[in-house]
């Protein structure tokens, strides 16, 4: 059993008007095979948490720490934490022009394996996966995500946690910008690939549709940079109904979080 842990974390971000605190002491700890969802308005910092563990060099951490199986992951450069095991599935997938989804996958693959695939067994591994994923095989060749769509993107960001196999799997608001049945293929494969690993996922969302199709045993609040209430998939039931208002600071409102 593999445990990721957030103990304290304090992390801050450059503005125009200066540094900005956006962690303010968030802590959780994550096991194998545990689906933990993580909640809250626009602005608190959920995305900045996702990224902070991913190694994004705009985030500066201030104090705290971050483990993954006792390693320290904020000494790790991204390209270690990978290896070690963790995933991010990004909001906002980039586009890498010249470089086909094939290469770049096999590439990934043989570093976070130490060692290439088979060819013969990659490409059937790839086609599969793709094809669970109901992907063209053309967009094996082609740059990555150049010209996706919304979706498109998305699957592609499955069909690397499929076959990159992480310990830890971090999605960025995987729902956004999907239709129902894109939400539904993007959401099965994330439950293919949860099923055949046992990886624990960090899923952080606003909504509650996604958690009709990748179920959450345990839903987390995360408001002004920290997590300030923890429960049962109930939870986001009556997040749906009462919104974030009594979680933010006084004099605060969820329209002015989304600033």
């Amino acid at each position: 059993m593999s445990t990721l842990e957030i103990k304290d974390l304090h992390v801050s971000v450059e503005t125009k008007e200066g540094r900005k605190q956006i962690l303010k002491g968030a802590t959780l700890t994550v096991h194998s095979g545990e689906t933990h969802a993580i909640m809250g308005p626009n602005g608190s910092g959920k995305s900045t948490l996702a990224y902070t563990l991913a190694g994004h060099p705009k985030y500066e951490v201030d104090s705290g720490q971050a483990l993954l199986d006792g390693q320290d992951l904020l000494k790790m450069t991204p390209d270690e934490r990978a290896k070690a095991g963790l995933f991010l599935a990004m909001q906002y997938p980039v586009e890498v022009p010249g470089v086909s989804m094939t290469n770049f996958l096999r590439t990934a693959k043989t570093e976070v394996d130490g060692k290439a695939p088979a060819i013969r067994q990659w490409a059937k591994d790839l086609n599969e996966a793709m094809k669970r994923l109901r992907m063209d095989p053309k967009f094996a060749q082609r740059s990555v995500n150049e010209g996706f769509s919304g979706g498109e993107k998305k699957r592609a960001e499955v069909l690397q946690l499929e076959l990159l196999k992480p310990k830890f799997a971090i999605l960025d608001e995987t729902d956004s910008g999907l239709d129902v049945d894109a939400l539904r293929i993007v959401s099965e494969g994330v439950n293919r690939a949860k099923e055949n690993t046992g990886m624990g996922v960090l899923m952080v969302t606003h909504y509650t549709r996604i958690l009709k199709y990748i179920k959450p045993d345990i839903v987390h609040v995360f408001a002004d940079g920290r997590f300030v209430k923890t429960g049962g998939p109930e939870l986001a039931d009556t997040l749906e109904e009462t919104g974030y208002d009594q979680y933010l600071p006084e004099g605060a409102d969820s329209e002015s979080a989304l600033a």
